[in-house]
C-alpha cells in the first residue's frame, strides 16, 4: 500500500487539529487512560499508523504490554479498573455511534466514574481520535 496524500501539507487544518489534542493536553485525564483510549478507538477502525503510535506512546507513559495487548478483549480481563472501564465502554460506543447512538446503558456505566469535565474531555479525546484515524486511514499514512 502507498500512501495516498500527506495531509500535513495543509498547515491550517493540522494547525486545527494540532489545536485540538493542545487543549486534551491540557486536561486532567490520566495519560495512561487517554493512551488506551486511542488504542481501542484505532483497534476498532483499523488504523494501523495511529496503532504503532499509541502503542510507542503508551510503553513511553509506563503502559505495560499485557494491558496493551489485551485492550481489544478488555471486557473479559481483569487488568483494567472501573474506570478505566467505562472509558472503554464509552469509546466503543463514540467510534460506533451509527450503530448503537450512544444507548442509556453506556451512559449510566459511564457516569459515575467522571465529573461533566471529564465526560467532556473524553469525549473530546474519542473523536480527536477517531479523526486522525480517519485522516491516516484514507490517505493511507504509513507506520514509520
Amino acid at each position: 500500500m502507498q500512501t495516498r496524500l500527506d495531509f500535513y501539507t495543509d498547515k491550517d487544518a493540522m494547525k486545527a487539529m494540532i489545536g485540538i489534542e493542545t487543549q486534551i493536553a491540557k486536561g486532567t485525564l490520566d495519560i495512561l487512560l487517554k493512551e488506551l483510549v486511542r488504542l481501542r478507538a484505532s483497534q476498532i477502525n483499523g488504523c494501523a499508523f495511529c496503532l504503532d503510535m499509541h502503542v510507542i506512546d503508551a510503553r513511553k507513559a509506563g503502559e505495560s504490554e499485557r494491558r496493551m495487548a489485551t485492550v481489544a478483549a478488555w471486557r473479559e480481563t481483569p487488568f483494567f479498573s472501573e474506570r478505566e472501564r467505562a472509558a472503554l465502554e464509552w469509546t466503543e460506543s463514540l467510534t460506533l455511534v451509527s450503530q448503537n447512538h450512544v444507548p442509556d446503558a453506556v451512559w449510566d456505566v459511564v457516569r459515575p466514574h467522571f465529573t461533566d469535565a471529564e465526560l467532556v474531555e473524553l469525549t473530546l479525546l474519542v473523536t480527536s481520535i477517531n479523526s486522525w484515524n480517519r485522516f491516516a486511514i484514507a490517505f493511507r499514512k504509513m507506520p514509520s
